[in-house]
């Protein structure tokens, strides 16, 4: 994970996204992106007979504001020992996103920007979505694999390998239901081991829900980051009756995510 693109704004999840990506490059020698966005479609509004009218100067007002902003990170992070750029877009935030990181390894959010699930989805790079108030520390200490024999997962697991090559302890959960479907779990197990990296099989009784199952199992091994496929399920089905992404991208004590889909 040599390039590392960051969302970069105001909130309060960017000092853990930034310290994260750091943490991140400096392991990996690698480079750090932050993208500031000012979507301008926000300012731009549509009248019932197709009039078309743009608010200037609050737009105007804002680009000034990004390109302090800009400024700001540069100078905080001229003196560092990561090399960076920052890259400016006028999409909307997962467009931009998705755009900038089209040449990244992974890009990485705040679980409370909403904006994870979305962008695992039109992304083909993978997304490590983080809670606001602690960054990841690298190198990482535990990592729960979530496998459910899915493409998705498979996918989350190849993108996770240079996270995993730390000599962190990695665990594969998997959830037994009555009908196994995709890949055996023992093919992750024979993938990791091609990298030098060592695993536990865990084969989880189905608790009252497979993500429920999963978190608990996750909590009781200390997990720094959970790796997993990205809506395994259709996103309608998920809104409508909840499944595993959904419910960690939304539980608040859920550890960090690494999504693919």
């Amino acid at each position: 994970m040599r390039s590392i693109l960051v969302q970069a704004g105001r909130d309060p999840g960017m000092t853990a996204r930034l310290d994260t990506a750091m943490n991140i490059a400096r392991a990996q020698e690698g480079h750090v992106t932050l993208l500031l966005d000012t979507p301008i479609d926000r300012y731009v509004t549509v009248d019932p007979y197709g009039g078309t009218y743009v608010a200037r100067e609050a737009l105007e007002a804002a680009l000034k504001e990004d390109d302090a902003l800009a400024e700001a990170f540069a100078g905080r992070l001229q003196g560092d020992d990561v090399p960076f750029d920052i890259a400016q877009y006028e999409l909307p935030p997962v467009d931009a996103l998705a755009s900038g990181a089209r040449l990244a390894d992974v890009t990485i959010v705040s679980r409370s920007g909403g904006l994870a699930g979305d962008l695992a989805m039109v992304s083909r790079t993978p997304v490590l979505a983080l809670p606001d108030a602690k960054a990841l520390a690298v190198p990482l200490g535990v990592v729960c694999i979530a496998w459910d024999g899915g493409d998705e997962a498979a996918n989350a697991l190849r993108a996770a390998v240079p996270l995993l090559q730390g000599g962190a302890a990695v665990h594969v959960l998997t959830v037994l239901t009555e009908k196994a479907e995709g890949f055996p779990p023992t093919d992750a197990m024979r993938y990791l081991a091609r990298h030098d990296i060592k695993a536990e099989l865990h084969e989880l009784p189905r608790g009252a829900s497979i993500e429920e199952t999963l978190a608990t199992a996750a909590a009781q091994l200390g997990a720094q980051l959970m790796v997993m496929g990205a809506y395994g399920h259709s996103r309608v089905r998920e809104f409508l009756f909840g499944g595993v992404t959904r419910y960690f991208l939304e539980e608040p004590t859920a550890p960090p995510l690494l999504l693919a889909h």
